[in-house]
């Protein structure tokens, strides 16, 4: 069956067994509905480990839908994790970006496990897109795909990208959580300040003071 898998059922089983997850309280911001879309979020703190966050969307009555789970680590020196997934009028699209708000860099063979796991999908087009902020940081064995009927590969690159990033992050040292903390802080308000599409979405539907408070505390474990 060509069914899609959810992102962050994913994460929170793939970290459960080793990490424990603490739910956050989100109050009235766990669940935000205006002109047909609804944003539905949850946060956890993963003891030892930094801040998960699971985003779901839907809207037109089911005819787009979008999931993000994002996995902020400050205990440890790896890349920030963005995984998203969207489904517009039934054509799909997978997103694995791994962002440097490392300390040192990547190991070279987790950034070449990421990559095979990008090259096993090199016949698959990417989406064009315009110029961004966060290009530079960007790490280039992210992934980022798009087509229809791709449900089965989709689930299966968003599994081996997690199963790279749980191997990496067993191997990665730990690291000083201050420091590591303002990288994650830098990247969370330069997105708030620059934008992004679902930034600019959140901010047009519910306002700025929302959209801050959504984006800094709830999806990147910032106290703002």
């Amino acid at each position: 069956m060509n069914q899609h898998m959810d992102l962050g059922k994913l994460l929170c089983g793939s970290l459960q067994p080793k990490y424990s997850l603490r739910r956050k309280e989100l109050g009235s911001d766990a669940r935000l509905s205006k002109n047909g879309m609804v944003f539905q979020t949850e946060a956890y703190a993963v003891e030892g480990l930094g801040h998960l966050c699971i985003l779901r969307m839907n809207a037109f009555f089911g005819l787009m839908k979008m999931e993000t789970a994002v996995l902020a680590v400050t205990g440890r020196d790896v890349p920030l994790l963005n995984l998203d997934w969207v489904n517009a009028a039934g054509k799909e699209t997978l997103i694995a970006e791994l962002y440097d708000t490392m300390l040192q860099p990547c190991p070279p063979d987790i950034a070449a496990r990421f990559q095979a796991v990008k090259d096993r999908d090199g016949d698959l087009p990417e989406p064009s897109s315009k110029p961004h902020w966060y290009d530079s940081i960007l790490l280039p064995f992210s992934y980022h795909k798009s087509g229809k009927k791709l449900s089965q590969r989709f689930n299966r690159a968003a599994e081996d990208y997690v199963r790279v990033f749980l191997s990496g992050l067993e191997s990665a040292p730990r690291c000083d959580q201050a420091e590591k903390g303002q990288k994650v802080r830098s990247f969370a308000e330069t997105l708030v300040a620059h934008g992004g599409p679902a930034v600019d979405m959140v901010t047009k539907l519910f306002g700025t003071e929302t959209a801050r408070r959504l984006i800094l505390r709830h999806m990147y474990g910032v106290d703002d």
